[in-house]
C-alpha cells in the first residue's frame, strides 16, 4: 500500500513508516550476523576472522547499491509527493538501467581485484584463502544486492515500509537455517556460508522486484512513460553519487582501519569481526531511520510543506534515542554473552577485544544517531554538499586517528577511540548544517 507522508501527524506518520524499516534492517543484519555466527561456532576462529575480514570489502559493493537506492528513492519520493506519476515511472526505469550497468562494472572489478585488495590490507596467511573464497561467491550475487536495494528504495519512496520487512523476515530467517545446513550437514565450510547468503538474497530480490512491478502497474498515467530520461538520471546521480561516495569512502576507511587491526593477529581480527557486527546492527538501524526521514523530507519538500520537515526531525531524534538506551545497556552489561554467540570461551583474547570495542563505542550512540537524523533531512532536501562534508570529516578523522592512536597506545584500543572522536565532530557539523537549511526553508 502506497503512503502519502505529507498528511497526518508528522510524528505518528514517521513512527509508522520507520518502524517497519527498522525491523527490515534488523533482519538484513541477520544475514551478516548469521554468516559470522555459523563460521565462528561451527568452523572455527580463523573462519570467523575470514568472514569478518571479507565483510569490510563487501561493504564497498553495498555502498554502491545503497547509493542507487537513495538516488532512486529520493527522486521518486519527490515525484510521488508532487503526484507526477508518469515521470515517477520513468525515474524507476532510468534508475534500474543505471544500476544494472554499474553492477556489471563492479562485478568485473571485484572478480579481478579482490585478491590484490586482500593482500593490500595485510590479510593473515591463515585466513586469506577463505576470505578470497567468500568474496568470489559474494560478487556473483551482486545483481541480487543491487536490485533488492532499488526495490526497497521504491517501496520507501511510495510510503510502504512494510512489504520489504516481510520479504527480509522470511529470507533472513531462512538464511540462518541454510547456513547451518550447508556447514553442519554438507560440510561446505566458508563456501557454505557464502552460498547460503547468495541463495536467500536471490529469493528476496526476485520477490521484491516482482512486487514493485505489480505496484507500479496499478499507478495509472495518461501518457506512456519514457523508458530512460537523461534529465532524471542527472537528478538521481546528484543524490546517488554523494551517497555512494559517503558509503564507499566509509567502507574504504574501514578497510584501511582493518589493515591496522590485521597487524594485531587473527584473535583480534576475530574479536573485532564479532563486535563490529553488533555495532553495525545499531549504526545501520540509525541509518535506516535516517533514510526514512529522507523520504519523509523529500515528499514534504515536493509538496512545499516545509513546516513538517522540522517536526519530522524532532520525531526522528526521539526514535533513535529510544533505540540508544536499550542497546547501550545491552552492550555494556551483556556484551560478553552476545559475543559468545560467535566464539568459544577459549577464545579469551578475541572475547576481550570484542568487549573493549563495545564498551568504548556504545555510550556514543546518542551522538552518532543525532548526526544521522540530521543527515537524513539534508539528503531529503538535496543538501548534498553539506551532507558529504560532515560525513567525510567523520571518515577522515577516524582513519587518521586509528593509525595515530594505535601507534601511540601500542594496542588495538587506540583504534576504537577513533570512532567516538570522529562521530562527535561530525555530529556538530551535521546539526549546524541542518540549522542553516532550517533558516533557508523557514522550517517552523
Amino acid at each position: 500500500m502506497n503512503k502519502d507522508l505529507t498528511v497526518g501527524n508528522p510524528q505518528t506518520v514517521l513512527w509508522k513508516f520507520c518502524l517497519p524499516l527498522f525491523g527490515s534492517i534488523i533482519f538484513q543484519q541477520l544475514y551478516n550476523i548469521a554468516d559470522s555466527l555459523v563460521a565462528g561456532k561451527f568452523i572455527g576462529e580463523n573462519a570467523l576472522a575470514a568472514v569478518g575480514n571479507s565483510y569490510e570489502i563487501t561493504l564497498v559493493f553495498i555502498a554502491f547499491a545503497f547509493g542507487c537506492n537513495m538516488g532512486c528513492s529520493v527522486i521518486v519520493s519527490q515525484l510521488f509527493g508532487a503526484k507526477d506519476y508518469s515521470r515517477l515511472k520513468t525515474a524507476v526505469s532510468t534508475a534500474c538501467i543505471f544500476s544494472a550497468l554499474l553492477c556489471l562494472l563492479l562485478m568485473l572489478t571485484g572478480t579481478l581485484g579482490c585478491g590484490a585488495l586482500l593482500r593490500f590490507i595485510k590479510t593473515p596467511h591463515e585466513v586469506f584463502s577463505d576470505s578470497k573464497l567468500y568474496l568470489d561467491i559474494y560478487i556473483w550475487g551482486l545483481p541480487f544486492v543491487f536490485f533488492y536495494n532499488i526495490a526497497t528504495g521504491i517501496f520507501s519512496a511510495l510510503g510502504d515500509s512494510k512489504t520489504p520487512f516481510y520479504f527480509l523476515a522470511v529470507s533472513s530467517t531462512a538464511n540462518i537455517a541454510v547456513d547451518i545446513l550447508f556447514v553442519k550437514v554438507f560440510h561446505m565450510g566458508v563456501s557454505g556460508v557464502a552460498w547460503a547468503t547468495f541463495l536467500c538474497q536471490g529469493v528476496s530480490c526476485l520477490l521484491a522486484v516482482w512486487s514493485v512491478w505489480i505496484r507500479l502497474k496499478k499507478i495509472q498515467v495518461t501518457d506512456k512513460p519514457e523508458l530512460f530520461n537523461m534529465g532524471l538520471l542527472e537528478k538521481i546521480v546528484i543524490i546517488a553519487v554523494p551517497s555512494i561516495l559517503q558509503q564507499s569512502f566509509i567502507s574504504v576507511g574501514n578497510i584501511l582501519i582493518q589493515s591496522v587491526i590485521n597487524g594485531f593477529g587473527a584473535s583480534v581480527i576475530a574479536g573485532y569481526a564479532a563486535a563490529v557486527k553488533l555495532n553495525n546492527m545499531v549504526i545501520t538501524s540509525f541509518t535506516t531511520i535516517g533514510n526514512g526521514i529522507s523520504n519523509f523530507s523529500a515528499q514534504n519538500l515536493g509538496s512545499h510543506k516545509y513546516d513538517r520537515i522540522q517536526k519530522g526531525f524532532r520525531a526522528g531524534i526521539k526514535m533513535v534515542w529510544c533505540l540508544c538506551i536499550p542497546f547501550c545497556i545491552l552492550y555494556i552489561f551483556f556484551g560478553r554473552y552476545l559475543l559468545l554467540l560467535f566464539m568459544e570461551k577459549s577464545s579469551v583474547k578475541a572475547l576481550m577485544t570484542g568487549k573493549q570495542f563495545l564498551w568504548i563505542l556504545s555510550p556514543f550512540y546518542f551522538v552518532v544517531s543525532l548526526k544521522l537524523v540530521a543527515d537524513g533531512v539534508l539528503r531529503g532536501i538535496s543538501a548534498m554538499r553539506q551532507f558529504m562534508t560532515a560525513t567525510f570529516t567523520d571518515l577522515i578523522l577516524r582513519v587518521i586517528l586509528a593509525f595515530v592512536l594505535s601507534d601511540l597506545t601500542r594496542s588495538a584500543a587506540g583504534i576504537w577511540y577513533a570512532w567516538p572522536i570522529g562521530w562527535t565532530i561530525a555530529m556538530i557539523l551535521s546539526v549546524s548544517f541542518y540549522r542553516k537549511e532550517q533558516k533557508r526553508y523557514q522550517f517552523n
